[in-house]
Order: structure tokens, then sequence, then C-alpha cells
């Protein structure tokens, strides 16, 4: 009986594995956009990529984040410090060839309160600026090929 009820949760959390993310679409082949796709990363630490999967994925990055005061007081008791990884997918569709960029981050901070132990990396919004600088340069690098960008 447990099975049964997993099995349908397991399907939805592999169906939002993108949500969120940024999608643009290409009237392209699929080889040029992922190639395009590769050029784009080039910047970032790839950790895995997969060209008849359609994914690449960057490693962890770690920076200076931005202030997020908590509690009553808008305390500041944690730092700033946050993490950030790209997860790409590039896709054959009918006539067209998607492109798909979701960005995960997370923040360092205790949950709770210091006292609760749970300080560790929390989830955070993704950049929406990351996601839409990484879809602009796409586009560039794709127009200069010849393709063009649908809807």
């Amino acid at each position: 009986m447990g099975l049964i009820l997993v099995l349908p949760l397991l399907a939805f959390t592999a169906c939002a594995g993108l949500s969120g993310s940024r999608d643009s679409y290409f009237v392209c082949s699929y080889d040029t956009v992922w190639d395009a796709t590769l050029d784009t990363v080039k910047g970032y630490s790839i950790t895995s990529q997969d060209k008849n999967s359609g994914t690449i994925e960057t490693a962890w990055i770690e920076m200076e984040g931005k202030k997020r005061p908590y509690g009553l007081f808008r305390r500041e008791g944690f730092g700033n410090l946050e993490r950030a990884r790209l997860t790409v997918s590039v896709k054959k569709m009918d006539d067209v060839t998607s492109f798909s960029v979701l960005e995960i981050r997370q923040r360092w901070h205790a949950q709770g309160g210091a006292t609760s132990g749970a300080t560790r990396w929390w989830p955070v919004e993704p950049s929406k600026e990351v996601m839409d600088e990484m879809t602009e340069k796409l586009n560039v690098r794709l127009k200069e090929k010849g393709c063009e960008v649908s809807s």
C-alpha cells in the first residue's frame, strides 16, 4: 500500500524538475543549440553534461548574497553567504529546439533560531538576473548563427 502512495509523488517530483526555469524556443537544429549552450556556460565549472539527454549542470559557486535580515528586530546574525548552480536543459521538439535554464540558489543560515542547531544551506529564490543573462547570451549567439527565436 505504501508503494502505491509513493509512486505518484515520485512522478510529480520528476515532472517538476525544472519548475521555475527560464524557457526559450529556437527554430534551429539541436546540435547548433547544444554547441551554443556549451559556449554560453563555458565560464562556469561544469560537473556533468550529457548531449543525449540534453542536460548540463554546473558546480556550486559561493558568493556574498543580499542582506536578508530576519526576525522581529530584523537581525543580521548569520552573514550573507549564498551559493548557486545552474541546471540547463536542451530538448528537440517537433520543429524547434527548447532551452531551459534554472538557477538553484541557497543561503547559509539558521532556520528556527540560532539554538535550534538548524544552521545549514536553505533554499532561496533564484536570481532572475542570472537566468535572464544566460538566456540573452544564448539568444545573441544563436542569432549570429542564423537561428530565430520562436514564441
